[in-house]
């Protein structure tokens, strides 16, 4: 085993050495923000979708459109609004009279990498079909199913300042994001730096770095990172302890939650871990990687109670309690 875990480990270090070349490319345009490029990069990289929450400013859109063409990917960003419909998502038939035949005409979401921003603004039936796409990877128009492109990344972002006019993501449709983002103003010194670059009148070009078969073929290598089987109990009793803190010695915790993560977190966490622990350039996770990622992974998997939120206690108190409480293996 110790020899498959030395091959394993220079075969990621030699596959992961384009990712300092990412960075430094990113780096042309966008000052800091090293925490959400990191995600979209384990997103992209593990076939799973980011909720981005921030306020307006922080270069969301920026970052994605970036690493759109560092990666060589096909970039659509789509406005969600009160009037939206899916068809202005997916796409929809149309009629031609001289032929007598429909035709599809297809939407944006026929992209790599898309960014629904502010994804709360529209209805529930839009959320809907793009949640859909997100979790088939393929959409419905008329009576044929289309496949989305590989690789295929959704960020949405939610406003955290203005609720009014919003249509909040249910909980079950939430659950279909991978990691949930809670992005920060920058430093005093970054927004200097921000201040200097984007009134400079330069332009910023960056180079393609990866293709779309290379990442598809990163998939395929961090499945082989090695997680011990005491780190993969550890992660299945995170999960655990938020459905039954009780059994963890975390009563006080039975008050807080009305209902735990799914399973579709204790996936969520294996491969996240495996992405950060790829991004290190480590062919094995550490312990490290699922404390890095475990919040991001189950702060918008928690139900909370009315006397949490009467108390003020935040899903955020609750994972903190959770990794304090459960024993490193």
């Amino acid at each position: 085993m110790s020899y498959d875990i030395k091959m394993i480990r220079e075969m990621i270090k030699k596959e992961s050495a384009f990712v300092d070349d990412l960075f430094n490319e990113i780096g042309k345009v966008i000052v800091g923000q090293t925490y959400m490029v990191e995600r979209l990069l384990i997103g992209l990289f593990t076939g799973g979708h980011v909720l981005v929450e921030g306020v307006p400013g922080l270069a969301k859109t920026l970052t994605i459109s970036t690493l759109s063409s560092i990666l060589d990917l096909d970039f659509q960003r789509i406005q969600f609004t009160p009037d939206l419909l899916p068809a202005d998502i997916i796409g929809t038939e149309i009629y031609t009279p001289q032929t007598g035949a429909f035709s599809c005409k297809k939407g944006p979401i026929f992209s790599n990498l898309i960014l629904a921003d502010e994804i709360n603004r529209a209805p529930a039936k839009v959320q809907s079909a793009l949640l859909e796409a997100m979790q088939e990877k393929q959409v419905t128009i008329g009576d044929k199913s289309y496949a989305l492109p590989r690789p295929f990344l959704v960020m949405a972002t939610q406003n955290p300042i203005e609720q009014e006019g919003t249509y909040p993501l249910p909980e079950a449709q939430l659950d279909r994001f991978m990691l949930m983002l809670k992005v920060e103003y920058p430093s005093l010194e970054e927004e200097r730096l921000i201040m200097d670059r984007m009134t400079s009148g330069t332009e910023f070009n960056v180079n393609s770095i990866l293709s779309p078969e290379k990442i598809n073929k990163t998939r395929e290598i961090m499945e082989q990172i090695y997680v011990d089987e005491k780190l993969k109990d550890y992660m299945t009793d995170i999960v655990f302890a938020t459905r039954k803190p009780e059994n963890y010695g975390l009563e006080e915790l039975k008050d807080f939650l009305e209902f735990g993560a799914s399973p579709r977190a204790t996936i969520a966490l294996m491969r996240a871990s495996r992405a950060h622990a790829f991004l290190k350039h480590r062919g094995f996770v550490r312990p490290e990687d699922i404390k890095a990622i475990g919040r991001d992974v189950l702060r918008h998997r928690l139900v909370l109670t009315y006397e949490a939120e009467a108390e003020e206690f935040t899903t955020e108190d609750a994972i903190q309690r959770i990794f304090d409480h459960i024993e490193i293996p």
